[in-house]
């Protein structure tokens, strides 16, 4: 019967971890918006809450000045991954293509990066951190993909290297 048990609970799959989980009065004072103005462009990204309790990262996005991008990140304290493998996003976007960046510490240099099209509809994407590989300022690094045992940023990017508003809602962030 121990046997038995042991073997249950090396399969049973570990919960998930909720990165964040948007209401109407969800607090966003940890979410930043990091545009190309700290390179001299002149894109604008916006992050607020709506009425319905989403997560909204909307603007514009210049490619005046050698810009190009807008982003929005959200750091917390050091969240430890163990086995899990996956993050799902619930989201509403406009048909555009999103960067989802990963940060195992805040003060790198370096972000582990996925991108993904967005329906016009609300959707579920999952994203395999072990696809996720190493980039910094659009270059991708020779190092391994994601493989850290834990995280302490994640971030919405846009930079599709064209003119062109754009909005992305945001339900929740799941780490599973």
């Amino acid at each position: 019967m121990i046997r038995l048990l042991c073997i249950i609970f090396l399969i049973t799959p570990m919960s998930s971890q909720t990165i964040f989980d948007f209401t109407t009065n969800a607090d966003i004072q940890n979410w930043r918006v990091v545009d190309d103005g700290v390179m001299g462009g002149v894109s604008s990204g916006r992050f607020t809450v709506n009425e319905e309790g989403f997560g909204v990262f909307a603007g514009e996005v210049s490619l005046e000045n050698n810009g190009g991008f807008s982003s929005v990140r959200y750091r917390f304290n050091q969240l430890p991954i163990k086995s899990r493998t996956t993050i799902r996003i619930k989201l509403r976007g406009d048909g555009k293509k999103y960067q989802f960046r990963v940060k195992a510490n805040a003060k790198d240099y370096y972000s582990y990066i996925a991108t993904f099209i967005t329906s016009g509809e609300w959707e579920e994407v999952a994203i395999s951190l072990a696809d996720m590989y190493p980039a910094f300022r659009g270059r991708k690094l020779d190092q391994p993909n994601f493989h850290e045992d834990h995280m302490e940023e994640i971030a919405f990017l846009i930079g599709n290297k064209r003119e062109e508003t754009f909005k992305l809602m945001i339900e929740k962030t799941v780490l599973e």
